[in-house]
């Protein structure tokens, strides 16, 4: 039970913040508050000091305008701190990140009286490496003749004059403090391609052997982690340590408190995460190089013992694996009927999938001959990069001063983290599904290469229910998960199938303030048309839509198909089609922007969305006054994953359709017309073009999950 001791320092906390800022108690946000307490705080420890007893989870729903950061901020870190442990806040994406960062815990010290320090926590891939760094300004000389060995593993970069004038600047403020070497805190935008030259993995790290080990930026960071109370990371980062074991970058799991914002992205991350692909062209034409680089190397170096030996067995092995790669290529041309289709966000991806993830034996031999060869070279690769550490570390006698190996450890690091992951994908592609588990999706898909075409050799779990449970609830301390839309249809069994939350997991509708039956107005107009026959459906859009939006001076249009999307937008009328933005023209930042700008200005605008507008969107007040849904968002039918989880809910005797693409569609739905009021003084017009929620069966039960706002149903 919460001691009175924390539930007043709780109250008090709350109170205190509402006087200092003004503001009136929420009913919402003082339940969530209660109930996160609640859980929390009743957590009982073992002599050891970590849980005893079931899992402590507790999952909140809560609307936009809840105020969820201060809520469960004020209830968790208290609880966290009374008990001795760390309180671990990851969200799925940088922004809120670093709203919370950068606003609400400082508001929260400010304002609240609670004491307590916190840190961000981000991957290695955020920061920069000096190392790199050093090389790049150095244009790879310093690197010697052994990168140039390796210039297709990216290690040699000819460095342009813009470039050149990049790193510069970055020596210049990085030497007078003026920037820390987070990505995030560069004073302009940094091109994917171009950072991804500035940073390493933890493959490739030296770590303490690297010169620059004192400088590091990632380091440094990590050190102020293990200092702090509340650290605030990514869901990904969090997954990342879990799977290592837990403990390794964050905190002990044991002896963490978790809050999962954004919670409803958790099950999907933590399926890609444990999802694995490979290229079978592309990594044909890299073991290709593998062989004629070390070979190279050999000729110029003989080398002696165990390091020269185990060189040696490479580029045999590298030739071998080639061939059966080439073999598996043809194979797999030949057996795939590659179905063009598209993904939630209208890519364009041809699939092959395996029913029920079952791979044709005369693939999956083959595939288990790779599995072995690719173990064999991960097992040459970690040896070699075990020698060179003791080299670096001037420990017996590898052979090789501690300098040439501290500059051939990320190359050997590389190529190392490049064998692995065809080892583990060939694992997962040719296992044996256990019978009463979720089997695995397999599948190929079809990519451009080049001039080229590649065939992309895929396997993902379907369901990440049994890794988080063992990796997860079983083992923290506690953890919370919230969102605006954790239920479907009104209930949390969807999540909780997803995310395999346990038994004992209590879970929490907390009210919106927003009183949507004033605010908003929920229209279903009748076209005429069935959103199932795409041609008359995109036809009637295009008819009613310049009608439908007359007067209104934010607009947003969400569509299920980019080919829709484009559809109709060909074919309204030149003159009208001026105000819209269409995704995927301008960076998705670029493309807010410019709509903003437009409405500033006084003139109408309209933006036409496909999945990643309907989520995580802000525009309040003018700048979306109606949203406009093209109709009930059902998943695409090919995804390999979900018709693969709806093949084995159907083998146990389910119905797929009601118990996975109803739901999930409803809460698609709920999330698309969240992007309506944003604020408690937003007004506006949602409008569903899909009659499907008036004559279909199913209808009724998404109409009802919907927030209450008024109906106007033709």
């Amino acid at each position: 039970m919460l001691s009175a001791e924390l539930k007043s320092q709780i109250q008090g906390a709350y109170s205190r913040f509402l006087e200092a800022k003004g503001l009136k108690p929420r009913y919402g946000q003082r339940l969530m508050i209660a109930e996160v307490a609640k859980v929390l705080g009743a957590i009982k420890p073992d002599e050891e000091g970590h849980r005893d007893g079931e899992p402590a989870v507790v999952a909140v729903e809560a609307g936009t305008g809840t105020g969820k950061t201060v809520a469960y901020s004020l209830a968790a870190i208290p609880a966290a701190k009374a008990a001795g442990k760390r309180l671990v806040i990851a969200t799925a994406t940088v922004a809120l990140q670093e709203q919370i960062v950068h606003k609400d815990l400082p508001d929260l010290i400010r304002n609240s009286g609670l004491s307590f320090s916190f840190a961000l926590a981000k991957g290695r891939g955020r920061y920069l490496c000096l190392s790199r760094l050093d090389a790049l300004l150095q244009e790879g000389q310093a690197q010697s003749a052994t990168a140039q060995l390796f210039a297709d593993e990216g290690f040699r970069i000819d460095v342009d004059e813009a470039s050149q004038k990049l790193y510069t600047g970055m020596v210049e403020k990085l030497a007078g403090n003026r920037w820390d070497g987070d990505r995030d805190t560069w004073p302009e935008e940094l091109d994917d391609q171009v950072w991804s030259r500035l940073t390493t993995d933890h493959s490739q790290c030296t770590n303490r052997h690297c010169p620059n080990f004192q400088q590091c930026a990632f380091y440094k960071a990590r050190e102020g982690m293990t200092k702090v109370d509340v650290i605030v990371t990514n869901h990904d980062m969090v997954l990342a340590d879990l799977a290592l074991g837990g403990g390794a970058v964050l905190p002990d799991p044991r002896d963490t408190i978790y809050v999962f914002d954004e919670g409803h992205h958790l099950p999907d991350k933590a399926i890609g995460h444990f999802a694995h692909f490979t290229r079978l062209r592309s990594t044909a034409d890299w073991l290709g190089q593998v062989d004629k680089n070390l070979t190279k190397l050999l000729a110029q170096h003989p080398l002696p013992g165990d390091l020269g030996r185990l060189l040696e067995q490479v580029p045999e092995l590298a030739r071998e694996l080639r061939t059966q790669q080439q073999f598996m290529f043809t194979l797999c041309e030949q057996l795939a009927d590659f179905r063009a289709g598209e993904d939630m966000e209208g890519r364009e991806r041809p699939r092959h999938r395996f029913e029920g993830g079952v791979v044709p034996e005369h693939l999956r031999e083959p595939g288990i001959e790779l599995k072995k060869g690719f173990a064999r070279l991960t097992d040459l690769f970690t040896r070699l990069a075990e020698l060179l550490k003791e080299a670096m570390d001037g420990e017996g006698s590898v052979g090789i001063p501690s300098h040439q190996a501290e500059e051939w450890y990320p190359l050997f690091g590389s190529l190392l983290a490049r064998a692995q992951g065809n080892w583990e994908l060939w694992g997962a592609f040719t296992s044996e599904d256990p019978e009463d588990s979720p089997p695995m999706a397999r599948w190929l898909t079809l990519v451009e290469s080049g001039v080229l075409f590649d065939i992309e050799v895929n396997a993902s779990p379907i369901l990440a229910a049994e890794t988080l449970r063992r990796n997860l609830w079983n083992v923290a301390y506690g953890a919370l998960v919230t969102s605006a839309t954790l239920t479907a249809l009104n209930s949390f069994d969807r999540f909780r199938m997803r995310a395999g939350l346990p038994r004992s997991a209590v879970t929490v509708v907390v009210p919106s303030p927003f009183r949507h039956a004033e605010a908003g107005l929920l229209r279903v107009p009748d076209l005429k048309a069935d959103p199932r026959d795409a041609a008359a459906h995109t036809a009637a859009i295009i008819r009613e839509l310049p009608a439908l939006v007359e007067g209104t001076r934010g607009t947003l249009v969400l569509f299920s198909s980019r080919r829709q999307m484009q559809d109709v937008f060909d074919g309204l009328d030149r003159e009208w089609r001026r105000r819209v933005l269409i995704q995927g023209n301008l960076s998705k930042q670029e493309t807010l922007s410019k709509h903003k700008a437009r409405v500033d200005e006084g003139e109408p605008s309209v933006l036409f969305g496909l999945a990643s507008f309907a989520e995580g969107v802000d525009l309040p007040g003018a700048y979306c006054e109606h949203v406009v849904i093209a109709k009930i968002p059902f998943a695409v039918p090919d995804d390999p994953v979900e018709a693969a989880l709806a093949e084995w809910i159907e083998a146990r005797g389910g119905n797929p359709f009601m118990e996975i693409a109803v739901p999930d569609a409803s809460l698609r739905l709920v999330q698309a017309c969240g992007r309506l009021l944003r604020t408690e003084t937003d007004r506006g017009t949602i409008t569903l073009l899909d009659r499907r929620v008036v004559t279909q069966r199913y209808g009724k039960a998404i109409l009802n999950a919907l927030p209450p706002f008024r109906r106007e149903i033709a």
